[in-house]
């Protein structure tokens, strides 16, 4: 595990999994025979970390997925993507950053894939944020320089990577409820759920509540496969009553690190993270190798 490079893939968003990627490799089986499922994809930095042969990708947010199953089938190439952002990037350093919102309102309409990635990656603070009519709302970072050569080419370098690891396997992208993902896990699969923080961020595509976290409650507590789920469990504010309600009849392990959150540094503060298992693990990654990472097993 020491000095392995983390790929990171070209959509970003808040709360993104890449520096828990590690001690979340260090907890998946190796006899994975199925599968990788992932109900809530988001980025994808953990499947694309984990490097399953046989993987399917799932998420309600349907842009997501298109720009995914875009750069498999070709449509988005680096090559493509470097020409796209080049020219936008001029006219949104010409405009001062006013064609930002040119870009959004075409995007709102039109659903392209590269306006995604466009507005992804020269948003404020990385953030994927869509209003109750589903359009994109996320305003300018206010960096009309953003799209510096640099920048492009290190894009361009996340969108060819991710295509070598998804062309070398047998990887599905598909836009669904995550009810319909976790019923098709088999017990040869292994699910891997990411959904967003139950009262926390709920405005990611659609939104999150108590119903909804009881019903995957459900659905996991019944599956025959083997399943990881992440989920915060405390700050210094307060305790996610989950945790206790909910989860504790399954093995916790949990994970102190930095949450970067919030339009303030003051906002910004560490975070107990939980990964919740239904089997047994053995954790390879010592917590030095993890750095603000802090490695603590509860008992049942």
């Amino acid at each position: 595990m020491k000095n392995q490079k983390i790929q990171i893939p070209p959509i970003k968003s808040q709360g993104i999994k890449t520096k828990l990627v590690p001690y979340i490799k260090s907890i998946v089986p190796d006899d994975i025979n199925g599968y990788w499922i992932e109900p809530f994809m988001g980025t994808g930095v953990v499947a694309f970390n984990v490097r399953p042969k046989k993987a399917l990708l799932a998420d309600s947010n349907p842009h997501l997925i298109n720009f995914y199953q875009s750069l498999l089938n070709g449509k988005i190439t680096s090559y493509l993507a470097k020409q796209f952002l080049e020219q936008e990037g001029k006219e949104l350093l010409r405009t001062n950053g006013d064609y930002y919102y040119v870009v959004r309102e075409r995007f709102n309409k039109d659903k392209d894939p590269l306006d995604f990635l466009f507005l992804n990656r020269a948003d404020f603070n990385g953030m994927i944020r869509f209003n109750k009519k589903g359009g994109f709302n996320v305003p300018f970072c206010r960096k009309p320089n953003r799209f510096a050569q640099s920048y492009i080419t290190k894009i361009c370098n996340q969108i060819h990577a991710i295509y070598e690891i998804c062309s070398s396997g047998d990887y599905e992208f598909k836009c669904q409820d995550y009810k319909t993902t976790i019923r098709e896990a088999k017990e040869t699969d292994i699910l891997y759920c990411d959904p967003p923080y139950i009262e926390r961020h709920t405005d990611y595509f659609n939104n999150w509540n108590e119903n909804c976290e009881n019903d995957m409650a459900d659905l996991l507590l019944n599956t025959k496969s083997r399943f990881i789920l992440s989920t915060w469990h405390s700050n210094k504010y307060r305790t996610n009553k989950f945790i206790s309600s909910t989860w504790s009849k399954f093995n916790i392990l949990t994970i102190e690190h930095f949450y970067h959150v919030g339009a303030k540094e003051v906002n910004r503060n560490p975070m107990l993270e939980a990964l919740v298992l239904n089997y047994d693990s053995k954790i390879e990654v010592e917590p030095m190798e993890l750095g603000l990472l802090q490695l603590n097993l509860f008992e049942k």
